[in-house]
């Protein structure tokens, strides 16, 4: 090997070990970025779990708001047989005249 050869192989080692070393994370930095991604998950599953507790809240709600409104159909229901009656009734007597 000739003395340019011999320098452009000891530059490329010298390189490619400088870029090889730059590229690897420390322990430190790793915890650190382990730790801000951890406690931004943690933040998001306790919205989450407040999301749930107010979205079983508000379907406890309807659920007894459709009840109340079958328990006012039925009664609407059974008025109108009674509204009926009473105007067949008065539908067949006869004026006082």
């Amino acid at each position: 090997m000739n003395s340019r050869n011999m320098r452009l192989t000891t530059a490329a080692i010298a390189l490619l070990g400088g870029v090889g070393l730059s590229g690897c994370a420390t322990k430190g930095y790793v915890n650190e970025q382990v730790a801000a991604v951890s406690q931004r998950v943690d933040a998001l599953e306790q919205r989450l779990q407040q999301t749930d507790a107010t979205a079983q809240g508000a379907a406890q709600s309807a659920q007894a708001a459709a009840g109340e409104a079958r328990n006012a159909n039925q009664r609407i229901d059974a008025l109108t047989g009674r509204i009926d009656a009473i105007e067949q009734l008065l539908a067949a007597r006869r004026p006082r005249n």
